[in-house]
């Protein structure tokens, strides 16, 4: 610390009096030409209402006219002169320009030059107010507890049996299973229970009897035995003729409580030798077993459902495919005529006067965004109508640079288009991503779309025999017949993300 004081000390001293300027540090003034990037607000908002899907753009929307009494709902019926929406693509084609840098700055100069006229009210056409408010609720459906609750409520059983089995009903998942050990629930009551576990494994048998069959099991075994034995006794209840066979119900209850992993594995060989039973008996049981629910409590589990408003509509028109903006995922905007008048008399810089612009902004951004939605739209029914005509196995290879180019937009404003929205087709509802997919190589030179390729993987194994499977090798050689040139194990990618289950578990008994 004595040596960095003194040589502080010392070099201050030595700068005592008047320092002369150095010629290398004399200020000097310099011009320079640069260009730079400047996302103006009109462009972030543009961009951001681009890669929004429809229910998010309109919770942003609903922001917006919360904060904004210039902009309102457009109540009208018809359409206003003011901002005609696009009835297809190409009345949008020639005026739709990119969301870029450029662009967006030319149209903001552009926007608060003009004058703004009260009499004709900027609108965006749209079926988002209140009347047209088509939401559905779902019925209230009973759980599974309810429904356990509710038989056990008309019972006979004691009120300490009652309460033991209602116990059991609340340590039960959405499935049905008991996945808690009788010894575990036991030991979490209180010892001024005094809950013994011959008395829980009392009340799981009642559980056990309830509807639906096989609720309360431990085990999908478990399961499988109860539901087995129910059925035996409703049908022996009903009259012999509609009882199962005895022998396959005798197979199949030893098969679901001894060997269900050989089943499982269809390892027909080993299931014959344990079981000592003939092929067809054992084939008789398989039927008989795969006719039950593993999953008994899953019939009441509550799914939410969530619905998809398409955002393109494709029809067939002169046998030739449009594409054309679904109203009623369009918003419906006008600005306050009210408002913009005293926006419009007050003269310098204002709240109202930013609102008015910020209003004509969100309108204007709105338009370009379904605007360039359905130019996207077009492009890709363009390039895919192979698909409309004949489904997936026709679908063709296509990457975003490909549209990008055809429309003149950037790929990154592709991406964004192609997020979260849909196209309605004859075929059905699809995103429009799903368009989109790596090529596959072919013989010919050509190349074949990987969608196309699932679509062929699966129609094979609709068509295999069961008994002798298709293997991921001998795909790929039919697949090579047709001149499609696809690897082993690219077909075994593919089979995994169609949920198709290796050969050894397709191979029937």
């Amino acid at each position: 610390m004595s040596t960095f004081a003194a040589s502080t000390s010392a070099s201050i001293s030595a700068c005592d009096g008047p320092i002369a300027p150095s010629p290398a540090m004399k200020p000097t003034l310099q011009f320079r030409l640069s260009q730079h990037l400047t996302l103006t607000p009109q462009l972030q908002q543009s961009i951001r209402l681009l890669q929004l899907s429809t229910v998010e753009l309109n919770q942003e929307i609903e922001r917006i006219l919360m904060e904004n009494p210039i902009l309102e709902h457009d109540e009208a019926d018809g359409e206003s002169a003011g901002a005609p929406a696009p009835a297809n693509a190409q009345g949008s084609a020639t005026e739709t320009q990119e969301a870029t840098p450029e662009n967006a700055a030319a149209e903001s100069d552009a926007g608060a030059t003009d004058d703004w006229s009260g009499e004709q009210p900027t609108s965006w056409r749209s079926n988002d107010d209140e009347d047209g408010d088509r939401s559905f609720s779902a019925p209230d459906l009973p759980t599974l507890r309810d429904h356990l609750n509710t038989q056990l409520s008309l019972t006979n059983l004691g009120e300490r049996d009652r309460a033991l089995v209602a116990l059991l009903i609340d340590a039960l998942d959405e499935d049905g299973y008991l996945t808690q050990g009788l010894e575990e629930i036991a030991a979490l009551m209180s010892p001024e229970a005094e809950v013994e576990v011959d008395e829980l494994a009392i009340a799981l048998r009642h559980l056990q009897n309830f509807d639906p069959s096989g609720v309360g099991a431990r085990s999908p075994s478990e399961c499988l035995a109860l539901q087995i034995r129910a059925r035996g006794a409703a049908a022996g209840e009903a009259g012999a003729a509609q009882a199962p066979d005895p022998a396959v119900q005798r197979l199949a209850l030893d098969i679901v409580e001894h060997h269900l992993e050989l089943l499982a594995r269809r390892d027909l060989v080993r299931l014959k030798s344990a079981t000592r039973a003939s092929d067809e008996a054992v084939r008789a049981a398989q039927q008989f077993i795969r006719s039950l629910n593993p999953r008994p409590g899953a019939a009441f589990a509550r799914l939410e459902t969530r619905y998809v408003v398409p955002d393109v509509v494709v029809r067939k028109l002169r046998n030739v495919w449009r594409a054309s903006l679904n109203a009623e995922a369009m918003p419906r905007l006008r600005i306050n005529r009210l408002y913009a008048e005293l926006a419009a008399s007050a003269r310098g810089a204002n709240t109202l006067s930013a609102q008015l612009q910020e209003a004509r902004w969100l309108i204007k951004n709105v338009q370009q965004r379904f605007e360039t939605i359905l130019r996207v739209s077009q492009a890709i029914v363009d390039r895919q109508r192979h698909f409309l005509e004949h489904g997936e196995v026709a679908m063709r290879p296509l990457v975003l640079r490909e549209i990008a180019e055809t429309l003149g937009l950037h790929e990154s404003t592709i991406s964004r288009v192609t997020t979260q929205k849909f196209m309605a087709t004859p075929r059905g509802t699809f995103e429009l991503k799903y368009f989109f997919g790596s090529h596959v190589a072919t013989d010919t030179g050509g190349a074949a779309s990987s969608t196309a390729i699932r679509a062929l993987i699966k129609q094979l194994v609709a068509e295999e025999d069961a008994q002798a499977p298709l293997s991921d090798g001998r795909i790929s050689q039919i697949l090579g017949e047709q001149g499609i040139v696809v690897a082993r194990r690219t077909i075994a990618k593919y089979r995994e993300s169609l949920h198709i289950p290796p050969v050894s578990q397709r191979k029937g008994l």
